[in-house]
Order: structure tokens, then sequence, then C-alpha cells
């Protein structure tokens, strides 16, 4: 496999079990790239892609009444172990901020009033779901649009495109510069040499969990994502589990 070269293909064939032929289709991104990285979920500023419905960042509210929020399917043990280590191996700044995980709604600033609405929301949007496999398998890349190395998913993606766009929906109806494709972000603003070197390590990476619910989480102070709520699958007119002692506690997901 050549190293260096923009717009190489992933190096896993598509599952069998469910293909997802319209994200298999796009498993390199450097003429049309169809989602170009989560790395705002990190030490980053928020994406230009306008505010959500209930975030209005330009009225009268303090600034201390915002916050950035995002929401995400966590990656469960051991594969969570696995990929940060490699993400700590080969350099990444953004590292320490945020575990691994398949993004749904990237980082949003909404006002910290509207949280309860939101937190309605995304347990409503949790209800109507069955868990469901996420197979991953070789490695990706964005570049040359963003210097991003991920692990490819070859099953899953399309019911990731599904809760997305339920989340990305009522209070947190937003635009997107780009169209939904989910991914797991492994290297991100390191050395062009890094990231040859990442998707080569890469290139072999396999797991396979089940999801059964998402995570709502929200950026420190520290820059550290960290998780408040996971909203279970199928879980009618129940309260959304806290995330290691309620609110702006705990670190990662509850798979």
């Amino acid at each position: 496999m050549a190293e260096g070269v923009p717009g190489r293909a992933a190096s896993a064939a598509p599952s069998t079990d469910e293909p997802d032929p319209k994200f298999a289709s796009h498993r390199t991104f450097a003429v049309d790239p169809s989602y170009p990285a989560d790395a705002t979920f990190a030490g980053h500023p928020a994406p230009v892609t306008g505010p959500a419905q209930a975030a209005d960042p330009d009225g009268a509210e303090d600034a201390g009444e915002l916050a950035d929020i995002g929401v995400a399917i966590g990656i469960p043990e051991p594969y969570r172990t696995q990929l940060q280590d490699w993400r700590e191996r080969l350099g990444d700044p953004n590292a320490s901020l945020i575990v691994p995980h398949v993004t749904l709604l990237g980082p949003t600033t909404v006002r910290l009033a509207d949280l309860p609405a939101i937190e309605a929301h995304l347990s409503r949007a949790a209800v109507p779901n069955d868990p469901f496999t996420i197979r991953l398998a070789g490695s990706g890349t964005f570049r040359p649009l963003s210097p991003v190395v991920f692990v490819a998913l070859v099953a899953g993606a399309a019911r990731c495109a599904r809760l997305a766009a339920a989340v990305r929906s009522g209070p947190l109806e937003r635009p997107l510069t780009f169209a939904y494709h989910p991914h797991v972000t492994v290297a991100h603003d390191i050395s062009e040499d890094g990231l040859d070197n990442a998707y080569e390590a890469l290139s072999d990476y396999s797991a396979q969990f089940d999801v059964r619910g998402f995570g709502l989480y929200e950026r420190g102070p520290d820059l550290r994502w960290r998780q408040l709520r996971f909203f279970p699958f199928g879980r009618s007119g129940g309260a959304p589990r806290s995330a290691g002692g309620g609110h702006r506690a705990g670190v990662g997901s509850q798979e």
C-alpha cells in the first residue's frame, strides 16, 4: 500500500451482513469529502455551520450562560482503550480531550437554560430504536481537505445516519456544511508523516460491538468533553441515565 497518497481507499472490504452501500462507496474523501472531521470534538472552536435552533449566541444572554455540546456514540471497551492508546501513541494533541466515538451531532452552542428541552428531545429520539451492531474495519482519510485519519464503519453506518438525522431535528436542528458520514477519528493535527503512519498502522484494525444508545457531551473549561447523559434505546417514559453522578460529571459512555 502506497504511503502519502491523498485519496487512497480504506483497506477493508464492506461488511456482508449490513452492506451500507451509500457509505461503502465513499471510503476516500480526497475529491468529494462528505464529512471532513469531527476534530472540533476537542480543543478547537465550534465549527461555523450555524447554531442549533435552541441556541442564540448573539442574543442578550451572557456568554457564561452558553454551553458547547455534542452527541455521539461512545466506543465500548476494550476497543475504547485500544483506539485511545493508538491516538496517544500517534501523538494526537486531542487524545486526552475526548474518548473514541462516532459523532451524531458535532459541537453546537446552546443556552444552558435549553438543556432540559434538549435532553427531552434526545430521549424521544432514542426511544424508537433497537440496538444495532457497528463493525469497524480498516483505515480511511479525509486528506487533503482535512488532516484526519479515521477507522471506517463497514456495518452500522446507515443506522448512525438515521440516528444523526433524528438528533439534528427539533431544538437541535442545524445546517451541515457537508453531508453526514460516520467514522472514528484516530489521528488529527499531526504531521503528514504521522498521518501516513496512522493510516498504515490502522489498516488492519477491526472491531465489532453493539450500540444500545448514545450520549450527550459537554466541553468543559479545560476543553475536555465529558458525558452529561446516556440515552438508551427503547425506554419509553424513562429518564436518561446520568454519567457518573449527574450533570457535568463523568467521562466516556455507558453502553
